[in-house]
């Protein structure tokens, strides 16, 4: 099931064959794919044509599917600037997962905010769901307080391998309740 999104400024919208050139430029940046556990460097044609066809396939998973992923692109002129995943989606247990990257050139705007933020709603409101699982790579500040500003709190650290250059490094892994973050809303207004 294909789902679209829309922010202030933002469209997280299915993964396409046209994003192919600009998803291989913008995961070929060791400094972005070196926080992501799962982006080889360098990052080729190949593996986006692969991680495209996988998300075409899971929107055809029917109504329930185990994951969402969409990629990020500004309203204002339609540039594909990032992706965001919810994922391994637990209808029984109501919990998900997943994350996000933003290009270098975009960050400290605050689209990858707007894009969690909106994932996290997606997540609670429309799905139902109780409890998000994320993470986080030691060192990987930005992403941690981008995540306490939403409202999640560190839950443990796992061992953890970055596939861009194969080191072994640690994963904060940190969690959301609904609960918490509809109080944490209120908080902000």
């Amino acid at each position: 099931m294909a789902k679209k999104i829309e922010t202030a400024r933002l469209i997280l919208r299915p993964w396409d064959e046209k994003d192919l050139e600009r998803l291989v430029l913008s995961l070929n940046d060791f400094d972005l794919a070196k926080w992501m556990a799962f982006i080889p460097h360098p990052y080729l044609i190949s593996d986006a044509h692969d991680w495209i066809t996988r998300c075409g396939e899971i929107t055809k998973k029917g109504p329930r599917p185990t994951a969402y992923e969409f990629a990020v692109e500004l309203k204002s002129n339609g540039l594909l600037i990032g992706g965001v995943s919810l994922n391994k989606i637990n209808w029984e247990t109501q919990t998900g997962g997943g994350g996000i990257w933003i290009t270098r050139n975009h960050q400290g705007f605050g689209y990858g905010t707007e894009a969690f933020q909106a994932k996290i709603a997606f997540a609670f409101r429309d799905l139902g769901l109780k409890r998000l699982i994320n993470g986080y790579f030691k060192g990987n500040d930005r992403s941690w307080a981008m995540q306490r500003k939403l409202g999640y709190r560190r839950a443990g650290e796992v061992a953890a391998r970055c596939m861009a250059d194969g080191r072994q490094t640690i994963e904060h892994v940190t969690e959301l309740l609904s609960s918490n973050w509809e109080h944490h809303r209120g908080q902000k207004r």
